[in-house]
């Protein structure tokens, strides 16, 4: 009995120190293959110079693995599918355009992925464009989604530089310069000047649309502004060339000079003719311009004319005015004696 019972103790020791040794090598073993999994995905890998990668919306840990190794960003796909499922790399990934660095590892790109922002592209909507004109700025803008078909009340859109990621819709970018307008006249609206000639919102986009297209220098807009303001106080015709444009063209370029027959012609946004604002803005203003209707300058000018250097020089009398026209004419004139020699 004692002998079986010496033998049997003597297997179960050969029995634990067998199971000691199976642990200590599977723990060695585990320890190596993290420290050989951890080697590699920390060792700089292949791609050499900064690449973009585009995740599509759905895209998975698999799908994007496999970009990864088309585009020679990493030289295993396995390995990262396996470096993503220890990093909790979510199965759907976010979507949107990320730049791998050159010689980035599989672990920086893994933290990329799940801690980068995705890249931003920009549309820049220039002030005083048709919303015919931001629609087809839009539409030719790559990398977004969708197409633009109709366009917006005119004057209901923010020109503005908005930012968007790869894959976003161009109805969005339009949304969201709707919603910039809506909030630009929230804000200005309340400070506005008294005694102004308009009661809305919507006439002082009117008006505003009509600085926007007689100046391009920001310093001018509230002087332009006030010029108009004061013609339209007085009962004056606001006889702004660019109302005669956008009712011959639509806000098209006319591609030349207006003609005297033109200056006659009945359009309801003609301002040689009705009295008043036009029916609708003659163009997308932007935020300084609105700024410059809601609180013009303070002065008495009621007329401008071109300085022949971009600018523009004011009037408070028509003889000043008259003057300043026979100015300006003389400079246009030298400039194309100039041009032709």
């Amino acid at each position: 009995m004692r002998k079986h019972q010496a033998q049997r103790g003597g297997a179960a020791a050969v029995f634990l120190r067998l199971v000691v040794m199976g642990l200590f090598v599977a723990v060695i073993g585990a320890g190596v293959i993290t420290f050989e999994l951890n080697r590699r995905v920390a060792e700089p890998g292949p791609l050499e110079e900064p690449s973009i990668l585009w995740i599509e919306r759905g895209n998975g840990v698999t799908t994007v693995a496999g970009k990864l190794e088309e585009m020679g960003a990493i030289e295993d796909d396995r390995l990262f599918r396996l470096a993503g499922r220890l990093n909790k790399l979510a199965p759907d990934l976010r979507a949107g355009e990320f730049e791998i660095p050159a010689g980035a590892s599989v672990r920086d790109i893994i933290l990329l992925l799940k801690e980068g922002e995705p890249l931003l592209r920009f549309v820049t909507i220039p002030e005083g464009r048709t919303s015919k004109q931001v629609l087809s700025i839009i539409n030719e803008t790559a990398l977004l989604e969708g197409t633009l078909e109709l366009p917006p009340a005119e004057g209901s859109l923010l020109p503005e530089t908005y930012s968007f990621q790869r894959g976003d819709t161009r109805t969005s970018i339009l949304t969201r310069m709707e919603s910039a307008h809506n909030e630009v006249l929230e804000e200005l609206w309340p400070g506005r000047a008294e005694g102004l000639p308009f009661e809305t919102m919507e006439e002082a986009v009117i008006l505003a649309s009509i600085v926007e297209k007689e100046t391009g220098i920001a310093a001018e807009r509230p002087r332009v502004a006030a010029v108009f303001v004061n013609r339209l106080k007085k009962g004056m015709r606001l006889q702004s060339d660019p109302t005669i444009i956008y009712g011959l063209t639509g806000g098209e370029p006319l591609g030349r000079g207006i003609r005297q027959s033109e200056l006659k012609r009945e359009t309801p946004y003609n301002t040689y003719i009705i009295r008043g604002l036009p029916p609708t803005p003659i163009a997308n203003p932007g935020r300084d311009a609105i700024a410059a209707v809601l609180n013009p300058a303070d002065t008495d000018d009621l007329y401008f004319v071109a300085d022949g250097t971009g600018g523009h020089v004011f009037a408070t009398t028509l003889r000043d005015h008259n003057e300043n026209v026979r100015k300006w004419r003389q400079v246009e004139a030298e400039r194309r004696r100039t041009e032709n020699q």
